[in-house]
């Protein structure tokens, strides 16, 4: 017998005729807020991401503002309000990839929306569905884009997951990339991008 066997065996016989105990879940599932957009807002900036609140007649042109002079990955889908996407960054002076086969590794950043944002977290989730590119697209890049609509905006993780598809794959982005080794020294950009900036439109 194996040392898990043994102690399994072991537990099974200490609870052996046990009375079955019905456990009370009762989570909290909500997070009460009047202003859902402020927290989000407010918990984004905690992580050092780069935050922008605008009413989303002015959100063109701030992602034409944040991605002028860069190489970035624009996903099938991605548009913007009156706007298609790649020609408002067209006509900024960024230079939108839409063919990525060659260009991943070269790209300055990507430019995507989101399936939902988290305000207690400041989490934004990403189910790589249309204009939130494939997992690489938004990983592999050291800047990272991301446009979060109000609507969009829940208040608590179990909320989120409501909302989402389990059969999908799902990226869950709380600030830049970031890590610490044993002494607390922080490195950015380690195991995606290394800059998060984020236009709430509301």
């Amino acid at each position: 017998m194996s040392a898990r066997e043994e102690i399994l065996a072991r537990i099974a016989r200490a609870v052996a005729g046990a009375e079955d105990v019905e456990i009370p879940r009762g989570y909290r599932t909500t997070a009460v807020t009047d202003d859902l957009v402020g927290l989000f807002a407010e918990r984004v900036d905690d992580y050092r991401a780069v935050v922008h609140v605008l009413p989303a007649a002015e959100v063109p042109a701030k992602v034409a503002e944040c991605a002028a002079g860069r190489r970035v990955i624009v996903p099938d889908g991605f548009g913007l309000p009156g706007h298609d996407g790649r020609d408002a960054l067209h006509a900024a002076g960024a230079l939108p990839i839409t063919d990525i086969t060659d260009d991943l590794h070269t790209a300055d950043g990507v430019v995507t929306g989101c399936a939902v944002g988290i305000a207690l977290t400041g989490t934004i989730v990403l189910d790589h569905g249309p204009g939130q590119g494939t997992r690489a697209q938004t990983l592999v890049p050291d800047y990272h884009l991301c446009v979060v609509r109000a609507e969009q905006i829940v208040s608590s993780v179990p909320e989120a997951i409501a909302k989402l598809d389990p059969s999908r794959p799902l990226t869950w982005i709380s600030g830049p990339s970031a890590t610490s080794d044993i002494e607390l020294n922080r490195v950015e950009g380690v195991h995606g991008p290394r800059t998060l900036e984020v236009i709430i439109s509301t």
